[in-house]
């Protein structure tokens, strides 16, 4: 589907492509978008394992009455369904229209119970939590020793744990005993749980306020993207550099290191310094490495430190250590998925995230729509639990893969989910880039029919989102000639803009357009006659 020629413009040569694969109208792209009607049992009933379902209906049976339940029938009736149907259950289950929303409440709640039952001796939160309950039980019948010693187990699992906050309340229950049963040394522990006390206070609040600016810095990456001028680096610097420079002298716990490792990785690389965020991102790794009880216990926050290694590696473009850390996590990524369902999921986005990488890289385009391929069906299986933001940026990587294996059809309808997506704020440099990337496929494609009106709406849209800067200029200024140019003339301008490009590619304010367009490869397999794919190798080969 590649086509090279440059002098390939009129619409007769062309293969002849739906219009309303490229621009759908707004409207009609939000009702493509919007997930289908869903209801909170069912999303929880289809998320259930088959042990996890067979626990439920040993548990929800344990008594003789309850083999002919009314929630049972629910749950047969949810389990067999694929998408949400009120109608079908009320055909089928022996429940009037007002009883189905308690029958639902009733049904979730024994559900959580029995997976709550299930999973409590693998889930340190949960046993800590059962400590506790069990704590109070036996304080209220009197048994203050038995409560003791339940409470110092639950204090040693969450000091283990760095949970600072159940600590704090391990600490007032044991203190509540004490005070009850009057010990004779009872002074002596109340001012250790005094000191105690103050300590954890501390580190919880060096926590929040952490996890404040790793909140503030995510937030502003999935608004802007990169730092888009001067202003942007010296507006981020000013704000976050004197903050996280006074906490690095004073971090101590794992989770507050945790914390400041997060906070120092998104810092540098909204900056674009992938070095430095590389280097904290590692620290951040290293840190469950060195502590690997850990690694079950946050597996979440693991994953998130070997998304950023990856990421940040794919950026400075490191074939070499991006194929070693991806070998690595290839070979961790058994034991992470037998954590839970949401460490599967996790752990199996981020590795083919990082196998597309490789083959964007590589320049082997053919070959990346294998794992295209395998992350189209992971879409189709997480709806509902992967992000907007999440969902963007795996929409616009497999655009580009697309757009590399020449299938433009494919490559505009991953864009056109992003263009029609609501919210316009959200990673606006995505959804500007995602236009632009739009018009080149269009006119790969053959489908410059309105290329007009198409780049006044793009540009449009890019000043709108105040990110218009000089090669964004040019790449609009070139796509408008385009349309008019002859046969002759396409070839010459190519070579211009090519040539007003190039020294923008490593310049501080400029080259971030590069990191969403290789419009400077697209340029040379025009101009060479060659595909974008072949360019790509060929550098490749160069780097290597």
């Amino acid at each position: 589907m590649s086509n090279n020629n440059p002098h390939k413009t009129r619409l007769s040569d062309k293969k002849t492509i739906p219009l309303y694969i490229i621009f759908v109208p707004r409207r009609t792209v939000l009702r493509m978008s919007a997930p289908e009607r869903q209801d909170m049992v069912f999303d929880l009933v289809k998320c259930m394992s088959k042990a996890e379902k067979r626990q439920f209906k040993l548990y929800a049976t344990r008594f003789a009455a309850n083999s002919g339940a009314k929630f049972l029938a629910l749950f047969d009736c949810l389990d067999s369904m694929e998408s949400y149907d009120e109608g079908r259950i009320l055909r089928r289950c022996p429940v009037k229209k007002e009883q189905l929303p308690n029958m639902k409440a009733h049904l979730y709640r024994q559900i959580l119970v029995s997976i709550r039952l299930l999973d409590v001796q693998r889930s340190p939160r949960l046993q800590l939590h059962e400590h506790l309950d069990f704590a109070q039980i036996l304080y209220d019948k009197g048994l203050y020793r038995h409560a003791a010693r339940l409470l110092e187990k639950g204090a040693e699992q969450a000091r283990r744990l760095e949970l600072h906050s159940s600590c704090l309340e391990v600490l007032a229950m044991q203190a509540d005993v004490e005070a009850t049963s009057m010990p004779d040394d009872m002074a002596a522990r109340s001012e250790s749980y005094t000191r105690r006390t103050a300590r954890l206070c501390a580190n919880i609040g060096n926590i929040e306020n952490l996890s404040d600016m790793v909140t503030r810095l995510c937030s502003l990456h999935q608004q802007l993207g990169y730092a888009r001028s001067e202003r942007d680096l010296t507006l981020i610097a000013a704000y976050f550099r004197p903050k996280l420079e006074a906490y690095a002298r004073r971090i101590g716990s794992f989770t507050e290191r945790y914390y400041f490792y997060q906070a120092m990785a998104w810092f540098h690389y909204i900056q674009h310094n992938f070095a430095l965020s590389y280097r904290y991102s590692r620290k951040w790794v290293e840190l469950f490495e060195g502590n690997p009880w850990m690694k079950e216990w946050m597996y979440a926050d693991f994953l998130k430190g070997y998304d950023r290694i990856l990421d940040g590696v794919f950026m400075m473009r490191k074939y070499k250590l991006l194929k070693s850390i991806v070998r690595r996590f290839e070979a961790e990524y058994p034991a992470i998925s037998s954590f839970n369902d949401n460490a599967s999921m996790l752990a199996r986005r981020i590795l083919l995230v990082a196998r597309l990488n490789l083959c964007f890289i590589e320049g082997d385009f053919e070959g990346g729509l294998l794992p295209a391929a395998d992350m189209e069906q992971f879409l189709l299986r997480y709806p509902a639990q992967l992000s907007l933001h999440t969902k963007m940026q795996i929409r616009y990587k497999l655009a580009c893969i697309y757009f590399g294996a020449g299938d433009y059809v494919r490559c505009m309808q991953s864009l056109a989910w992003i263009i029609g997506t609501k919210d316009p704020m959200l990673r606006r440099d995505l959804q500007c880039y995602a236009r632009m990337l739009n018009l080149i496929a269009s006119y790969e494609a053959g489908v410059d029919y309105h290329i007009d009106s198409q780049i006044k709406s793009v540009f449009r849209f890019v000043v709108r989102m105040n990110d218009m800067h000089v090669v964004q200029r040019e790449i609009l200024a070139f796509l408008k000639k385009l349309s008019i140019a002859g046969p002759g003339g396409v070839r010459g301008e190519l070579k211009v803009l090519y040539g007003n490009l190039k020294p923008y590619e490593n310049h501080p304010d400029e080259r971030r357009v590069f990191y969403y367009l290789d419009i400077l490869s697209w340029l040379e397999s025009k101009i060479t006659g060659r595909t974008v794919a072949e360019v790509i190798r060929g550098n490749f080969r160069k780097m290597r």
